[in-house]
């Protein structure tokens, strides 16, 4: 988790730092609308499982996501908890949807494949 400081602008440059990454800025605003596991992120980003799970990693790292265990798997949601969730949340507003990535997951019969 990351340290707190008096005024705030460490953490928030670090989130922004952390967003700043053009697969984990999508990630987020994927998680915005829906859950995902770690397969379903290769499947959409079409990298490897290891670097899907260092992007993942970092956002957990960071308190912006979290997850939920389903048997073996491990399902990741947006924190809507995290203290930085509403700045997280008034950048995603000007970001364009991306649930067209998770009706190809749908379509293609990909849609939580790990289960």
């Amino acid at each position: 988790m990351l340290k707190k400081t008096v005024n705030g602008i460490e953490e928030s440059a670090t989130i922004l730092k952390i967003l700043g990454d053009k697969t984990r800025l999508t990630m987020v605003k994927l998680l915005e609308t829906h859950d995902y596991c770690v397969c379903e992120f290769v499947e959409i980003f079409k990298v490897s499982q290891p670097a899907i799970s260092q992007h993942v990693r970092k956002l957990k790292n960071a308190g912006l996501v979290s997850e939920t265990k389903r048997g073996q798997w491990v399902i990741y949601s947006l924190n809507k908890n995290s203290e930085f969730y509403p700045l997280i949340h008034s950048l995603l507003v000007y970001l364009p949807n991306q649930d067209f990535k998770f009706e190809a997951l749908k379509k293609q019969g990909l849609r939580i494949s790990c289960e």
